[in-house]
């Protein structure tokens, strides 16, 4: 018997051999490797300032401020951010950026060892963490390419991207809650702070060709111009981002209340919360496995489209559970259906993208993801606060569902897509 067990599709293969592929690559390990320590810190602070905002304000309210203020240096610089994405080297950009996030960390860290933290500490904090990652995630979006020297391994490598993402964010959160649980949130924001330095140091260690400058002949507002222009004039992009725009803002936008749900609805403390998050993020890592396992196989679209209806069903049965095992079942399950949609929209449209163009594309496509959740974020706290949280993500789900059924039917080509 072979010792590789392989399942064959109709239109392609399965394999666990291939899994790993982009890690032949020896800028893509160091990526993968430093990026993966940088997650877990991000992930434990990520549980911690939550959990930290509900117990200084007890209000779904201004969770979802916080959502909204994190996100507007989105909306003011992020497309901005694609066009430096494209001219400067992509490496550089983030290592200013990584090195930004690293010392708002030790701010956050300093304030709550001294007990001096206070909401409006909180938003400013927010918003300098938005700031930085405006400019970090076209650059980290478009420089997958560079790490990896076969086009043909870019889909594995942004699999891999998603699953060493979520493979932090499920084990983050639930470590994250039991140090906030046990000695506090200043811990969780030293850890991620010291975090950081895995990720610059992987930067600062890659071997990348030297990075040839576009001779600038237009200014920054007409690049950005022709990205928009390449972007409005693909239908299948410009549904691709519709789908992960509408996604975001008005489904993955619930995760948002996940700490007032830990204590509202399951009656819960900073434990239950940072499992609530783990096992969401349980699920999306074995979503993002099982498609770099898949290869180069070619029915994404079908992927994409059934995860696109699915996650919001299981929001929708989520909101109506009150046992804390059945959350944790019911987020991993919308957790693994939600990896279908972001990780597949997300390789569709870099292949479909030429280089020239990617960064200015690819912050089109941050933006939207971005740009969306903080405002998704503002709704769904400000809802939840009037009518409860578990009405507030039905009534999310279901506009999501409708949204996501209308492409279906509407654009057969995102499902036919290779």
């Amino acid at each position: 018997m072979s010792k590789q067990i392989t399942i064959r599709w109709r239109l392609g293969r399965f394999s666990w051999r291939r899994t790993f592929t982009a890690l032949q690559y020896r800028n893509y390990r160091l990526w993968f490797w430093g990026q993966l320590i940088s997650l877990f810190g991000s992930w434990m602070q990520a549980a911690a300032f939550g959990f930290l905002i509900f117990q200084l304000t007890h209000s779904t309210a201004f969770l979802g401020l916080t959502g909204f203020v994190a996100g507007a240096p989105t909306w003011l610089f992020m497309l901005y951010a694609g066009v430096v994405a494209d001219r400067v080297p992509r490496r550089r950009l983030m290592l200013f950026t990584q090195t930004g996030m690293m010392i708002l960390a030790f701010i956050a860290a300093i304030l709550v060892f001294l007990n001096a933290a206070r909401p409006w500490h909180i938003l400013v904090l927010a918003f300098g963490f938005g700031l930085a990652n405006a400019f970090d995630a076209p650059a980290r979006q478009a420089i997958v390419q560079e790490l990896v020297e076969d086009a043909e391994d870019m889909t594995n490598a942004i699999a891999l991207n998603s699953a060493m993402f979520n493979l932090a964010t499920a084990v983050g959160p639930a470590v994250g809650g039991l140090i906030y649980a046990a000695f506090g949130p200043g811990w969780c924001f030293a850890v991620n702070g010291l975090s950081f330095i895995a990720v610059i140091a992987a930067l600062l260690m890659m071997n990348l060709p030297p990075f040839a400058p576009r001779v600038h002949v237009t200014s920054a507002l007409a690049d950005l111009k022709e990205g928009l222009r390449y972007v409005a004039s693909h239908p299948l992009i410009r549904t691709i981002i519709a789908l992960v725009g509408i996604v975001t803002l008005f489904a993955f936008s619930s995760v948002t209340l996940l700490p007032a749900w830990a204590v509202k609805i399951l009656h819960g403390n900073a434990s239950t919360n940072g499992f609530l998050q783990s096992a969401r993020g349980l699920g999306a890592l074995a979503s993002a496995l099982l498609i770099a396992a898949l290869g180069r196989f070619r029915f994404r679209g079908r992927l994409l489209s059934a995860g696109s209806l699915l996650f919001p069903v299981l929001l929708i049965v989520f909101a109506f559970i009150r046992s804390e095992a059945l959350s944790y079942i019911f987020l991993m399950a919308s957790g693994f259906a939600l990896i279908l949609v972001f990780n597949l929209a997300n390789a569709a449209v870099q292949s479909l993208t030429p280089d020239a163009l990617r960064g200015r594309v690819m912050s089109i496509y941050s933006f939207t993801f971005f740009g969306s959740m903080p405002i998704g974020a503002l709704l769904v706290g400000t809802l939840a606060h009037k009518v409860g949280e578990p009405k507030a993500v039905v009534f999310n789900a279901a506009v999501t569902l409708i949204f996501a059924t209308g492409i279906f039917f509407l654009m057969p080509k995102l499902r036919r897509m290779a």
